[in-house]
């Protein structure tokens, strides 16, 4: 494949993916569509999809594992210095333990504690967001494969 057309796809990829995201969020008055983690998921996804950590699974269950764990900690525990700290530990943890490490979900429990957010952030932006990345990059892989890998 010609060197400048993989970094450009991925870039007009990136850029449809969060522009879809961005446009949905700024449409809805009291949805969330984005959240900062993802614009690593999709240099991830699609300037490196053949990387483990950029793989469907560990896209959509490391983001919804580790912000499962940070509505967990806003709802039952107080936000702390420790409290940050503990929940972005166990969230590490449990990607590792589960295989589905995908580092830009680290930051989540953060994000979620420091903004107060609860149990329907998990569906919208982190379930849906995480599954339209997935889907972009799935699309953008097989036109690479189809138009560039086999000429």
């Amino acid at each position: 494949m010609n060197k400048l057309v993989f970094p450009f796809t991925a870039g007009v990829f990136a850029t449809l993916t969060i522009g879809i995201l961005a446009y949905l969020d700024s449409t809805t008055n009291s949805t969330l569509w984005l959240m900062a983690p993802f614009g690593a998921t999709v240099v991830l996804v699609f300037g490196v999809p053949k990387s483990p950590l950029a793989q469907p699974r560990n896209v959509i269950v490391g983001h919804l594992l580790t912000a499962l764990i940070g509505v967990l900690f806003v709802e039952y525990l107080s936000i702390a210095p420790w409290s940050l700290a503990l929940a972005t530990g166990l969230a590490v943890t449990i990607m590792l333990l589960t295989n589905t490490t995908h580092p830009p979900a680290g930051a989540n429990p953060m994000i979620i504690m420091l903004s107060g957010q609860s149990w329907a952030f998990l569906f919208n932006p982190v379930l849906i967001g995480a599954c339209v990345i997935v889907g972009l990059g799935l699309v953008l892989n097989k036109l690479r494969v189809a138009y560039f890998e086999n000429t």
